[in-house]
């Protein structure tokens, strides 16, 4: 299962994201769950990156599939619509195929 964890404060600006875990849909190679997740995380990181002034770090292994992105504050408007839309493309991939693949929290930090 992947679980994905939206990071934010006490004010609701989002404050970056983690992804860890192999969805487990199918083998290795197979997994259309895991490679959408995966494309969705990792076309996020490079869109803040391109089309951002955003400043944030990413930490990732591919073994443990996690991927961690912390921005150094609150998301502006672009990196912050590029984050909503990560999310509501996991969203759906969550409500099509379910808790037993994806899990998506947020959490006040």
């Amino acid at each position: 299962m992947t679980e994905i964890t939206v990071f934010r404060n006490r004010d609701g600006g989002i404050l970056g994201f983690e992804s860890l875990g192999h969805a487990g849909y199918a083998d290795k190679g197979e997994d259309i769950v895991c490679a959408g997740i995966s494309a969705l995380v990792i076309n996020t990181v490079n869109s803040l990156g391109r089309f951002t002034e955003e400043q944030f770090t990413v930490d990732a292994s591919e073994e443990e599939g996690r991927i961690v992105l912390r921005l150094k504050e609150p998301a502006g408007h672009d990196g912050g619509l590029l984050i909503k839309s990560l999310i509501l493309g996991l969203e759906e991939i969550q409500h099509t195929y379910g808790n037993d693949y994806l899990v998506l929290d947020f959490r006040e930090v």
